[in-house]
């Protein structure tokens, strides 16, 4: 047979941003050898036999989707189908943002990182700890991704060594204490330089005021002087190549982010930048100091989303409000303690003030956005707003929020848009050529939000429905843009001699679905989950993983995703 696969009669979209074009695809050993068509060409038909022939007819074929901002650390060591990433055609992931992982990583410190974890990404401790267990096949960071590698998964991965597991490798629970010392700071630097030569895509780290440990102490990187970070990304700029990513806060922002990519001429990512960050039109001074950067020369490229960042949460772990001076006291507590600070009239008081609507923080006027999402005691009150419910019971919608969460044990759940929840706002950073979109956090938030659908949304909500952008542009910015970023070298266009990473999706149809609960994480705990609407195939490496919404491929079996060591496969 002249092919493995072909292709045939769909509307091509490379990736680059060019307009679509009619034409058939041949696919032999993992690669597209051949590709027939060009823009204004109506035929576009290659000859040759194939094993077997799939009929694009009313389908756009484009490239895999390539998601940059994924936390699979954990995960993809027990989900080797990367669930629910592939459903909805990424076929390429990047791990380790925001400076967590799990490597390098001895073994006294793994049960202080999976709580770590548990507290910061919203990952569960059981999942975690019934899905790796203790006895870790890696200590290293080279090791780490040999096993992940040699475990086999679905799609193709590669990964950011991250700073608070590097800190605490080097300086042990010293990590979340203090600053680090000279000699401290070069044996991180020669872990930098072993994972770029390992095939790291790059170092990331976070500042972010709500990443902290399971202990309520800051997260290792959060400790860090400008000092170590500059010496670590200075290690990653040895190598060549290499991406920072980093979480913002207000001590390590835009400054920081331009002196370093001025110093190493390296590339920088930050996360993130959402409509609504500090209150309305907050987002045009940093698209305008962003401008200001490119036009320096300098590649600073904030990540935005493009779905309402919405948490699903309960007053147990109130992760979106741990931002606020108020709650410090609740991280450091038990539940119990958390009971009783919630119950003080003062603490309520001051909750309603710091949350007004009238307040300049993205918290301003939760209450009256929130949604109960869990009602143990009273199953009629779910899906309905809170500030109806609060409204007919004669109380304020604050002091009923925490109300059902005593009385239940904190097993009342609120659903919130926390921000990045006015449209037009969004459209402005959607439209921006010097933003990437990004943010699913997929593996991390799992029983709190599920942003992996942010493709689908993108191709349905924005590009069909809203018009926002052609289908060719919303290809590129989830396809050839990334991967350029990311430096990812074979990936995100589709060209002949390139691996066959593609997606097969019915323009009219695409989309995703609302979110449904399921247990199927380790130890039967929860997550969040959203189908994908009108994918029709997703093919990685050149075999067929998901058609029809059904996976392809046995997830106990070979898996052709690749490692994508220094960005491209080996």
């Amino acid at each position: 047979m002249d092919y493995d696969l072909k292709i045939v009669g769909g509307t091509i979209v490379d990736g680059s941003g060019n307009e679509g074009y009619r034409g058939d695809v041949g696919i032999k050993g993992g690669r597209v050898m051949a590709l027939g068509g060009a823009m204004g060409d109506s035929g576009g038909e290659i000859g040759g036999e194939a094993v077997r022939t799939i009929d694009a007819g009313g389908l756009v074929v484009c490239p895999g989707f390539v998601d940059i901002h994924t936390h699979y650390d954990a995960q993809v060591l027990w989900d080797r189908m990367l669930t629910i990433s592939p459903w909805h055609g990424v076929t390429t992931a990047v791990m380790g943002n925001c400076g967590f992982g799990v490597a390098p990583m001895r073994s006294r410190d793994r049960k202080d990182i999976m709580k770590t974890l548990e507290k910061v990404e919203g990952m569960s401790y059981a999942a975690l700890e019934a899905g790796l267990g203790l006895d870790w096949p890696f200590e290293s960071f080279p090791e780490y991704l040999g096993a992940v590698q040699n475990n086999g998964t679905a799609i193709n991965l590669t990964a950011f060594i991250g700073h608070t597991p590097l800190r605490i490798y080097v300086m042990g629970d010293d990590a979340m204490e203090r600053e680090a010392t000279e000699r401290e700071v070069q044996a991180m630097a020669d872990i930098v330089r072993e994972a770029m030569a390992a095939g790291a895509i790059g170092f990331s780290t976070s500042r972010a005021v709500t990443h902290n440990a399971f202990d309520g102490r800051p997260i290792p990187s959060r400790l860090a002087a400008f000092s170590e970070i500059d010496a670590l990304v200075g290690a990653m700029a040895e190598s060549g190549r290499g991406i920072m990513q980093c979480t913002i806060d207000k001590t390590f922002f835009h400054d920081e982010m331009s002196e370093l990519a001025r110093r190493h001429g390296v590339p920088i990512t930050w996360t993130a930048l959402l409509a609504g960050m500090s209150g309305p039109g907050s987002h045009h001074k940093h698209l305008a100091r962003t401008a200001e950067e490119r036009a320096e020369g300098l590649h600073i490229v904030p990540q935005v989303a493009c779905r309402p960042i919405m948490f699903d949460f309960d007053f147990g772990e109130p992760f979106p409000f741990e931002m606020r001076p108020i709650f410090k006291e609740t991280m450091q507590t038990s539940r119990n303690g958390k009971k009783a600070i919630y119950a003080e009239d003062g603490f309520r008081q001051n909750f309603r003030a710091d949350t007004d609507p009238s307040a300049k923080n993205m918290l301003a006027g939760w209450a009256q956005r929130a949604v109960i999402s869990n009602a143990p005691a009273d199953r009629s009150l779910e899906e309905r707003s809170l500030l109806d419910v609060a409204g007919e019971q004669g109380k304020d919608p604050i002091d009923l929020a925490l109300d059902m969460s005593i009385e239940s044990d904190f097993a009342a759940r609120f659903r919130i848009p926390l921000v990045n929840h006015d449209q037009a706002e969004v459209k402005e950073l959607l439209a921006d050529d010097n933003t990437i979109v990004a943010l699913s956090d997929a593996g991390a938030h799992a029983s709190q939000l599920c942003d992996a659908c942010y493709s689908t949304h993108l191709l349905g909500h924005w590009s069909r429905d809203e018009g926002a952008m052609s289908v060719e542009k919303a290809v590129h910015m989830l396809t050839q843009k990334p991967a350029e970023l990311m430096g990812i070298r074979d990936r995100g266009l589709l060209a002949q001699g390139r691996p066959a990473d593609i997606v097969l999706f019915d323009p009219e149809t695409v989309g995703a679905t609302g979110l449904e609960r399921v247990h199927d994480q380790p130890a039967g705990q929860d997550r969040l989950v959203a189908q994908a609407k009108g994918i029709q195939a997703v093919i990685v490496n050149g075999t067929v993983i998901r058609e029809d919404n059904q996976d392809q491929v046995d997830p106990a079996s070979g898996l052709p995703g690749r490692m994508l060591r220094g960005g491209e496969a080996a």
